[in-house]
């Protein structure tokens, strides 16, 4: 995610292994939430601290919380639907749906498609932003920023982690559609898969909004969801006059307003819904929300690192830890990577999961699935520093003790 100041990007039982050993971090999380699940059903539910500190109020599996960079998955299960619908093309040109030219200037004849955009091989970049448009503005203003692309690197060659691509992702299916990215995610994947979730909080009811998990800063400072069990006061950026009516809402102008690559609300239990999805080839629970040759192209890595060919860590983050991202398919990262300079196997087993991580304001979260032996994990810490200390991985060593539960 980008630096602070822009950003938009139970039991006890685990309070003894979270408590954080390393030099560099003294503290321990004001929540942990790990939720264990197999095709069928919730398997394990541990979790321990605060969701929200100055009310006392504990945190449970069932509150949403921002769960970060896990929302791109979600966002391209969204995409994946209307492609099946046949209302998108993973493999055309976006410029025809965006209604102007996507290009990188410095390979103008070089087509970008959703396949590129889906999986960080677009050629785009965060130096520019990619949630600050705000209500009313257009998000193709931040492409016109020379910032906004890699310029040695054409599309299609060089894994680089952005989040800008999912804004676009979002501007396209509200273009293919004419529906407000947050409802027409409420429509097409959360409802039919019975979540109580919500992207940027407008579409959830007030009762939802009420469980909020607070995100911490490492300090213990609240950084986001602070309201008071009620809805924030303006859900996206307001417009340059600080006004925040969202009937000036218009289809495809602002993909990033909703902010599809950070800002789901989801709980754990209902992001372990997500999981089983991708146990059980796009079932769940008797809905077939996905054809099972969409999950094969959400999953299968279309990208997998070598030296030369991709950026290993996210640029847009104070965390550069290297060996996070070794292979990446659509929204859909790979871990246990056996290639050298590859850190990414927090649970130490070398065992092959997919599934994809989240960290911003103090959260550090992760949903992963093993395949082949059916069964699956989500996690979420507040309070946590941006960086990810302490780890053998280039995860921190509080996910490594939630990835192996005990």
């Amino acid at each position: 995610m980008s630096p602070r100041w822009m950003r938009e990007g139970g039991s006890g039982c685990l309070l003894g292994l979270l408590l954080f050993a390393g030099t560099a971090w003294a503290g321990s999380p004001v929540a942990t939430v790990r939720v264990g699940f197999d095709r069928d059903a919730v398997t394990s539910i541990q979790v321990h601290g605060f969701a929200d500190k100055a009310a006392g109020r504990e945190v449970t599996a069932d509150d949403p919380v921002r769960i970060a960079s896990i929302s791109k998955l979600v966002t391209a299960i969204g995409a994946m639907r209307l492609v099946e619908a046949g209302k998108l093309d993973l493999d055309a040109d976006v410029s025809r749906q965006l209604g102007w030219p996507l290009r990188n200037p410095a390979f103008p004849d070089t087509p970008i498609t959703l396949r590129l955009l889906m999986s960080h091989r677009s050629s785009l970049a965060d130096a520019a932003g990619y949630w600050q448009t705000p209500l009313g503005g257009q998000l193709r203003q931040i492409l016109m920023d020379p910032r906004a692309w890699d310029t040695q690197h054409a599309p299609a060659t060089y894994f680089r982690y952005a989040n800008l691509n999912y804004p676009l992702v979002a501007q396209v299916m509200e273009r293919a559609t004419g529906e407000r990215f947050d409802r027409l995610m409420q429509r097409m994947v959360l409802k039919p898969l019975h979540i109580d979730g919500c992207f940027n909080w407008d579409t959830c009811s007030e009762a939802t909004a009420a469980r909020a998990v607070v995100l911490y800063e490492a300090d213990g400072r609240p950084v986001k969801d602070d309201n008071h069990g009620r809805k924030p006061g303006c859900p996206v950026v307001p417009a340059h006059d600080g006004s925040c009516d969202l009937a000036q809402w218009r289809a495809g102008e602002n993909g990033a307003l909703f902010s599809p690559q950070g800002g789901l609300r989801i709980s754990a239990n209902g992001l372990a819904r997500i999981g089983r999805l991708l146990l059980d080839s796009g079932r769940v629970d008797g809905v077939q929300l996905l054809t099972p040759a969409s999950v094969q192209a959400l999953t299968h890595p279309l990208w997998q690192y070598r030296d030369g060919n991709g950026l290993t860590y996210e640029e847009d983050t104070d965390d550069r830890g290297r060996g996070f991202f070794c292979r990446y398919g659509m929204a859909v990262q790979t871990l246990a990577t056996p290639a050298t300079g590859c850190r990414d196997d927090p649970f130490g087993d070398g065992v092959e999961r997919i599934g994809h991580s989240g960290s911003a304001y103090g959260l550090q979260a992760g949903l992963w699935v093993d395949r082949e032996h059916g069964n699956g994990v989500v996690w979420f810490a507040t309070g946590m520093p941006d960086q990810r200390l302490g780890g053998h991985s280039a995860f921190s060593a509080v996910e490594e003790k939630l990835a192996r539960g005990k």
